[in-house]
């Protein structure tokens, strides 16, 4: 399995690290891209993570045979709707997108007939630093990739996307796009969306600042995730903005039981419910493929 053009729309560190990726295994022959900004796409070239920079979405599509739309969630339909005239037949299309329901609509908006080309990806990897600068060609090694196929996916469509991710170090599942979606308001959507609430509420306060000083290592792991890119982070909260709300209403019957059990002085129940967190939390490992940075949405292009 070899490229021969490597068409890459958004210059960041997910789809940078992807083309290095690729560069590094030999898979692809040419690397062409291009970002909304030229500095972006100047400094890509400049690093040798790009041969060519393009002026267009069309520019860079145009005789590519794997495309890859590493862009945020809410840029997708423009993305799309830009390389749908010059996408060839045989062109492998993927995303890095961490919401599905709402990208694929955006495909079947806007490709027409080369819908057949997508192969909806998301791959959980990723770093808090934003930018070509942190582009590394082992991001994706021992990360784990969700593929969430059309029903006009082909067989051999889904095999070559397998393939691809394979190559960079992935470990590759299939999930429906619904699937997807609710299992990362969840696990993902919800806890970054309370990283940023929590950091908020503290800096609210008259003494934030003076209490933020005096924070410790416990505040540094559970506040780190709240460093993601805000524009990254308000396309995909909003995207999935149904399922995160329904994973919001879960999270605040279970607050409800701690600030019952405090109102009440009630230290059985307050030592039940951190024992039955602790005892989950303490058997919990990460599944093979899933090692990875949880803030893996934080940077998209």
């Amino acid at each position: 399995m070899k490229f021969q053009r490597l068409a890459l729309i958004g210059c960041g560190l997910m789809g940078g690290s992807f083309a290095l990726a690729l560069r590094e295994a030999c898979l692809v022959q040419t690397i062409v891209g291009f970002s909304a900004s030229d500095k972006t796409r100047q400094r890509a070239v400049e690093l040798n993570v790009i041969d060519q920079a393009c002026n267009s979405v069309a520019e860079a599509v145009q005789g590519a045979d794997l495309v890859l739309l590493a862009v945020p969630v809410g840029a997708m339909h423009s993305s799309f709707a830009a390389m749908r005239d010059v996408l060839q037949p045989n062109t492998l299309l993927m995303d890095v997108g961490s919401t599905k329901c709402d990208v694929i609509a955006a495909a079947q908006a806007t490709l027409g007939e080369r819908l057949s080309c997508f192969v909806p990806a998301h791959p959980i990897a990723g770093k808090e630093v934003a930018g070509i600068e942190h582009a590394e060609s082992t991001l994706y090694q021992e990360r784990r990739t969700i593929l969430t196929p059309l029903p006009k996916t082909g067989i051999h469509r889904l095999q070559a996307a397998h393939e691809v991710w394979t190559a960079v170090g992935s470990h590759v599942s299939t999930m429906t796009p619904e699937a997807h979606d609710v299992t990362f308001a969840a696990v993902s959507h919800l806890p970054h969306m309370l990283a940023f609430a929590a950091v908020n509420a503290l800096m609210a306060q008259p003494q934030g600042a003076a209490f933020l000083d005096m924070a410790g290592p416990g505040f540094r792991d559970f506040s780190r995730i709240a460093a993601s890119d805000a524009s990254v982070w308000r396309d995909i909260l909003s995207a999935n903005h149904a399922e995160v709300l329904t994973q919001v209403a879960h999270f605040r019957a279970a607050l409800d039981q701690f600030e019952d059990a405090l109102k009440l002085g009630d230290a059985q129940a307050l030592q039940h419910l951190i024992q039955q967190a602790s005892d989950v939390r303490s058997a919990w490992t990460l599944q093979a493929g899933n090692a990875c940075n949880t803030a893996s949405e934080t940077q998209r292009s």
